[in-house]
């Protein structure tokens, strides 16, 4: 009998709530309780709009392939000490594979170790670090240049005058200094018609594998330029090369990856790592503009 009479009480006291709260007015309080929440997917609210882009360096700005090639063989031959560089056996095809990792790993690899073996590490950063102090002091323009309107891109997302100017970022596998170098030696062929300033100057944050608690393809590289960008990563687009690009991405949790496909991966390896695949930098271009 009492729990009869409690159950008329609720369903009394139901009816009076309903009754004083118009329905669509509970459903409004509802979804603005879901916009206001921060970052949310969904969200419409200025602050989760997409502010800023994160690059890559190698194979993603700058067409500096065969600067790493030669390089990379240059320090295989001297740690083999029975072949010239010119001579090394080392393919093109085997060291665009190897790019996905960093240059300690990858060139312990090259050299034929697995990360199992007990000399992996030491050797990796031995040979890492004869290959950095090489490498970045070759950086130019004609060793490391831009691929064709990749700094006007550079430009345009970055100039108020054109009504968008997002953050930019750059993160590398490689060594932040050589990041540093590439961003710096592609200035001068591109900002001479801007008063906006050079492009290494609008670059927010730049890391590298060795500036980060942890390489790609974990996220804590973009979450540290993130940081220093003052964007959350769900404002963020990450654009790179390789399979660890886009899974970096994810795991940082950036609103979008973008992939290009001039870099070092054929399509098939790229394709179930990024939001979408660009052939072109005009491609980019739009796929970025999307999101704004």
């Amino acid at each position: 009998m009492g729990l009869m009479i409690r159950r008329r009480v609720a369903v009394s006291l139901l009816s009076v709530i309903i009754a004083v709260i118009p329905i669509d007015g509970f459903i409004s309080a509802i979804n603005m309780k879901k916009a206001s929440s921060p970052f949310s997917a969904t969200s419409s609210s200025n602050d989760d709009k997409v502010k800023g882009v994160i690059f890559d360096i190698d194979g993603t700005l700058a067409d500096s392939w065969n600067l790493g090639y030669q390089a990379t063989k240059t320090v295989l031959s001297e740690y083999h000490n029975k072949h010239t560089p010119e001579t090394y056996p080392l393919t093109s095809e085997e060291y665009h594979f190897g790019c996905r990792y960093t240059t300690p790993e990858r060139l312990a690899r090259h050299v034929g170790l697995e990360p199992d073996h007990p000399s992996f590490e030491k050797v990796g950063e031995d040979l890492g670090s004869k290959f950095d102090d090489y490498y970045v002091k070759l950086v130019d323009r004609q060793t490391a240049g831009f691929y064709d309107g990749i700094g006007e891109l550079l430009i345009k997302l970055n100039n108020e005058e054109d009504g968008v100017q997002l953050k930019l970022g750059a993160l590398t596998n490689a060594c932040v200094e050589y990041a540093h170098a590439v961003l710096k030696a592609n200035c001068p062929e591109y900002s001479e018609s801007t008063s906006e300033g050079k492009i290494y100057q609008r670059f927010s944050s730049i890391h590298g594998a060795n500036s980060v608690p942890r390489p790609k393809p974990f996220g804590d590289g973009i979450k540290q330029c993130c940081k220093e960008m003052n964007l959350h990563p769900n404002q963020v687009i990450y654009v790179g090369d390789a399979p660890t690009d886009g899974k970096a991405a994810k795991d940082a949790e950036c609103r979008a990856s973008l992939g290009v496909l001039w870099g070092s991966n054929e399509k098939d390896v790229m394709i179930n790592e990024f939001t979408t695949l660009c052939s072109t930098v005009d491609e980019l271009e739009v796929a970025i503009k999307q999101y704004l």
